[in-house]
């Protein structure tokens, strides 16, 4: 018998709740964009009343915040996973090309976020944090031994490199809404091809 104390069905229903509405969220936040997606809109998304939504979020900034916290937590767990045989430039590439999986920020999601983030302080904040906590977990895992399941990237080195992928995957999200027909194998030529240098232990002589 696990230590760790069981949920209550109440519990688990309202954590179910919360992510089917969520879900719901995103799919209109995706669709409608964050302003034109009403309360009414996601309660009939979720097929479940507006009341109901109302129980669990007061307002659709507060939707935002919990997608926002989502998103870190299904981030986190990823990097936790990585170790010194992972293909980060091929990851990269897969992630772009497939940008509707469940794990990942939709790209036209991100954009509509980040857009809010610039008006609403809280959310402002919230992405912020994300992005700290995010790029300080990946950054460790870069500056770890490959015997300990990382690069090898020394500090400071692996402070910019982070920086660096953050900058490319949050770039490749925005060219995919701007480009959705984006050349695939251009793309993923162009991650094959240059990311192996910036994340290769040792700096190459010039």
């Amino acid at each position: 018998m696990s230590e760790t104390e069981p949920i209550s069905k109440a519990e688990a229903r309202a954590q179910a709740q919360r992510a089917r509405i969520l879900a719901a969220a995103k799919k209109c936040f995706v669709k409608h964009g964050f302003h034109a997606a009403s309360m009414a809109s996601i309660a009939e998304t979720a097929q479940m009343s507006p009341g109901l939504i109302y129980r669990y979020f007061e307002s659709k900034s507060e939707i935002i915040l919990a997608i926002i916290e989502q998103q870190l937590e299904l981030a986190r767990a990823e990097i936790a996973k990585l170790d010194g045989s992972y293909d980060l430039p091929l990851e990269i590439w897969k992630s772009a090309a497939a940008p509707t999986c469940e794990n990942r920020m939709n790209p036209i999601l991100f954009l509509e976020m980040s857009s809010e983030a610039s008006r609403d302080p809280k959310i402002a904040a919230a992405v912020r944090s994300s992005d700290l906590i995010l790029r300080a977990d990946f950054c460790d895992w870069l500056s770890r031994s490959p015997e300990q399941g990382g690069l090898g990237i020394p500090e400071p080195r692996n402070k910019a490199v982070g920086f660096l992928i953050q900058c490319i995957l949050e770039g490749l999200r925005v060219r995919m809404v701007r480009e959705p027909d984006m050349d695939l194998a251009v793309m993923k030529d162009a991650l094959l091809t240059f990311l192996p240098r910036i994340l290769s232990p040792e700096t190459e002589e010039s």
